[in-house]
This record gives C-alpha cells, structure tokens and sequence, in this order.
C-alpha cells in the first residue's frame, strides 16, 4: 500500500529559481473526485501515469501511481476528464535534506504558485526554504483535484 506524506506552502518570492532544474510542464485531469478517492491522469516529460488517492485532504493519505500509454492518457484527457484541465510546470528545488517540488501554475489557475515537499513521517524536522509563505496543507482550496472545480482565477469574484 503506497503513502503519501506531504506538506504544502504558498511561494512568497522567487529565490527558489536560482536552484530550481529546467522543469517540466504537466497536463493533468480528473476522471474521479468523488470525495472518497481522486483518479488523475497526468502527460509530462513524454510519459503518462494513472494516479488514485484516497479523498481525505491533508498531509498524508493513500496513493496509487501506474504508467499507462501516452496516447490513452491524451484520449482520457480530451474526452473523459472534468475541466478545466490543470496546467502547471514543475520545478524541482534541493534545500537542505529535502527535495522540493515547485508548481506554477497555467490557464484557469495562472499566478498560483505552491510548493510542496514529502515527507518520510509527518514528524519528520523540516528545514523551510525563506521563499516559503503560508503552509496550506490542510486548506483544500490549494489541491489540484479542488482547483478543478474552483480554479484560482476564480477566487477573487466569489
């Protein structure tokens, strides 16, 4: 059984560029957000993966990850996937004992930027990088299965 242990921070400067790798842009969609799991595809770097995750939100829950073939994951995301697809580009940033993954976010959801970092035990010490701002890990607005429904270029007009 696979866990994820995870913690997630808004980005308050771009400092963390100066370390970040090239990136890699992602296209992802739901084909499940039913509260009690999430079922994601996701296209980058030339590669396709399925991915389930329990529905609870915060810093660790259950999660599932398969390859599958890149044209299936291109049917499953023109024509089985709620919209707006999330678009982001995901850099990678070594700071301390930790990598951190950086996600900027695209389309419906541009000028959001959150990082996250997995953890191997929720106590596990964390050393935070200074371009990290508030930790959002247990507000569901800043999951990616969320922004679906509730895309960030949206949250100004509520």
């Amino acid at each position: 059984m696979g866990v994820e242990i995870e913690r997630k921070f808004l980005v308050r400067a771009d400092a963390w560029r100066q370390a970040a790798d090239e990136g890699v842009r992602y296209r992802q969609g739901y084909l499940n957000r039913d509260g009690r799991s999430s079922v994601r595809v996701r296209v980058g770097g030339g590669r396709a993966r399925l991915n389930i995750k329990s529905g609870e939100l915060g810093m660790s829950r259950l999660e599932f990850e398969y390859p599958v073939p890149l044209a299936d994951a291109e049917e499953m995301l023109a024509r089985l996937c709620h919209r707006p697809l999330i678009e982001k580009t995901r850099y990678r940033v070594r700071h301390g004992a930790h990598v951190w993954e950086v996600d900027v976010f695209e389309g419906e959801n541009a000028g959001l930027v959150v990082a996250e970092v997995e953890l191997e035990a929720p106590e596990e010490a964390l050393e935070l990088p200074a371009w990290v701002g508030e930790e959002v890990t247990g507000d569901p607005r800043y999951y990616n299965v969320c922004l679906v429904e509730h895309p960030y270029r949206e949250w100004g007009a509520a």
